[in-house]
């Protein structure tokens, strides 16, 4: 029909990141991360993580105790491996994307497919989505609570010589949500107003900008 939206994936796609094990996260954690899940479902977007256990599992939990849509990213090639092989979850998952390519290529791929990435405690493997995602200059929130997370990644950005002005931090998970899918708005505005009357494509333009 003329004038429909053809696209059906206008839904934002927002990524959180944590650490799978959470000893160190604080009582509570899981609260926090199950809150990031039910707000991003109250702003009308869709949750993607590495389908793996702890922080990520939780926020995948607030998801579907709001309704709302769990998109998982494995690192295995397939459920038996994911399951057998790197004893992770599929529970709280609507649907599970069976990568192939280990954690860190995981992770690109999970970063890469997200809108947002929101970060809250975690370890090593929450490093690499981070430095992935800023180096692809996504909007990042990360959430400030009992862990030490938050700092890590300041003092990362402090030394790495590389700017990225689409970062938030916040210590309410709910606020932080909504601050960073406004971010993610206004980014894809500025984007839509770049690239209006430009005939090459945005593959093109960044080539040229290399």
């Amino acid at each position: 029909m003329e004038g429909t939206d053809k696209h059906g994936h206008n839904k934002l796609k927002i990524c959180v990141s944590g650490a799978s094990e959470t000893g160190h996260c604080g009582p509570n954690a899981m609260e926090k991360a199950k809150a990031l899940g039910r707000e991003i479902v109250s702003q009308g977007a869709i949750l993607l993580t590495g389908a793996t256990t702890g922080f990520p599992l939780w926020a995948a939990m607030g998801v579907k105790e709001a309704g709302g849509i769990s998109i998982g990213f494995s690192p295995a090639a397939n459920e038996h491996e994911h399951v057998e092989v790197y004893r992770l979850p599929i529970d709280y998952l609507d649907i599970v994307i069976y990568t192939g390519f280990g954690y860190s290529g995981r992770d690109l791929l999970l970063t890469r497919s997200s809108d947002a990435v929101l970060i809250g405690c975690g370890r090593i493997g929450t490093v690499h989505e981070f430095t992935v995602a800023y180096e692809d200059e996504k909007p990042i929130g990360i959430l400030r609570g009992e862990w030490d997370m938050d700092e890590v990644l300041k003092n990362i950005m402090d030394k790495s010589n590389r700017v990225n002005n689409k970062i938030l931090f916040d210590d309410n998970p709910a606020r932080l949500v909504k601050r960073t899918i406004e971010m993610v708005k206004t980014s894809q505005e500025s984007d839509k107003i770049m690239f209006k009357g430009i005939s090459a494509t945005p593959q093109e333009v960044t080539r040229k900008n290399q």
